[in-house]
């Protein structure tokens, strides 16, 4: 990916993820999406053996990676990045509903919409164009969800990431994501 003016990234504090789902039901109601189908979900992840087990609470969604298989995959330029910014958008219209984009995501991130195009995930560059934080942010109730402008280093994301021990999801994919989860 060629050096863009903003590198939007989301970070995700697992320490403090209830899995209340508001940040699911917040997202489909912003952006109309249909039952059974989801731009972000909850995942619940049990690690050890008993007596010593952890659960991780992860608030899930496109990791809007800087290298995104999707976008290269898509024959159409349906996938693309959103001008000025690292933001993986679909443009319905371009979308034949091919579902390479889909093959090439190793994060699941994507879903055939009803009227047949390839849907996921935004961050709502339709809210942060205009100032507001993406909806799952916005409502979520213990403050676990954090987005900006990665390449600010005064931006909120940039000083989580620079204080708190942080993971990717699927690190060795080579895609360079763009949502981290605080551990």
């Amino acid at each position: 990916m060629k050096i863009k003016d903003k590198l939007y990234g989301m970070v995700i504090d697992t320490t403090v993820c209830v899995g209340c789902g508001a940040c699911v039901v917040a997202c489909k109601t912003e952006n109309a999406v249909p039952e059974g189908l989801f731009r972000t979900w909850v995942v619940e992840e049990c690690t050890g053996s008993y007596p010593t087990l952890s659960l991780e609470i992860r608030s899930e969604r496109c990791n809007h990676c800087s290298d995104s298989p999707c976008v290269s995959a898509c024959p159409t330029g349906a996938s693309h990045f959103s001008e000025g910014s690292n933001i993986v958008t679909v443009t319905p219209e371009k979308c034949t509903g091919c579902k390479a984009c889909m093959a090439a995501c190793p994060y699941d991130a994507r879903f055939v919409m009803p009227e047949g195009y390839v849907g996921k995930c935004t961050f709502c560059d339709h809210r942060i164009t205009t100032g507001l934080d993406p909806a799952c942010m916005s409502v979520c109730p213990t403050h676990a969800i954090s987005f900006g402008d990665l390449n600010d280093k005064r931006s909120s994301v940039s000083g989580l990431l620079k204080s708190r021990k942080h993971k990717t999801i699927l690190p060795d994919a080579g895609t360079k994501p763009n949502v981290y989860f605080l551990i």
